[in-house]
C-alpha cells in the first residue's frame, strides 16, 4: 500500500503527455489539471512563457515548474521545505532531462524570501490554505525585488481569503475549490469574476 502512486501529467509543450508519479505519503496537494491549465491559459493569453524565469514557492511535487519548462520557460527555482518532496522533484527533473533548467531549494518559504531577492517573470505560490503568513508573504514579494516590473505573482488560495480589494490584485477567479489571484508590482484596476 505504501508504494501506491498517483500519476500527474504535463498538459502541453515539449514534455506534453509525459507522466510522473507522486508516491503515496508525500505531503503535497497538487494543483489539479483544470486549475493548472487555467493558470497557464491566463499567462499565454496576455504574455509569453518563452524564455521566462520562474519562482515556484511551496513547490510540492514540482508540477507547475515542470509545466512551465515544457511551455518554454528558461529556468525554474522550486522552493520546498519537505526533503522527500525535494528528492522527488529532483528525480522527475532528471527523468525529464530538464535538471539543468531547475534549481531546487530545500527551505522554508519565509526564510527563502528573507534572502537575496532576484526578479522573476512569474511566481507560482500554492501555500497550505491555512498558511498564517499569506498576507505578509504577498507584501514582501511585492515590495522586495522578487518580481520584474511586469511580473506576476499567481497565488492559489481558498474562498476564506478574498484579495479582490487589494490594490495590486489584477485578477481573481475560482476554479472549483481553488481561487487563483494575480498580483503585480504596481497598483492595477482589478478584473475579477
Amino acid at each position: 500500500m505504501q508504494n501506491f502512486k498517483f500519476p500527474m501529467r504535463i498538459i502541453t509543450g515539449k514534455l506534453k503527455g509525459r507522466h510522473f508519479n507522486i508516491p503515496k505519503g508525500l505531503d503535497v496537494r497538487p494543483t489539479t489539471d483544470r486549475t493548472k491549465e487555467s493558470i497557464f491559459n491566463l499567462i499565454e493569453a496576455r504574455v509569453f512563457m518563452e524564455g521566462t524565469i520562474i519562482l515556484d514557492l511551496f513547490a510540492g511535487s514540482g508540477n507547475l515548474g515542470f509545466e512551465a519548462i515544457s511551455r518554454g520557460s528558461k529556468h525554474v527555482t522550486s522552493v520546498e521545505i519537505d526533503p522527500d518532496n525535494v528528492k522527488q522533484i529532483e528525480k522527475t527533473a532528471t527523468k525529464f532531462g530538464i535538471d539543468k533548467q531547475m534549481r531546487i531549494v530545500c527551505s522554508d518559504v519565509q526564510r527563502f524570501l528573507n534572502g537575496m531577492a532576484t526578479p522573476h517573470h512569474f511566481i507560482f505560490c500554492d501555500p497550505p490554505y491555512d498558511y498564517p503568513f499569506m498576507d505578509e508573504m504577498i507584501e514582501q514579494i511585492l515590495s522586495d525585488n522578487w518580481l520584474t516590473e511586469e511580473g506576476w505573482l499567481m497565488l492559489e488560495h481558498d474562498k476564506y481569503k478574498d484579495f479582490t480589494d487589494h490594490p495590486h490584485c489584477s485578477f481573481s477567479k475560482a476554479y472549483g475549490r481553488t481561487i487563483v489571484s494575480i498580483f503585480q508590482k504596481h497598483p492595477v484596476d482589478s478584473e475579477s469574476e
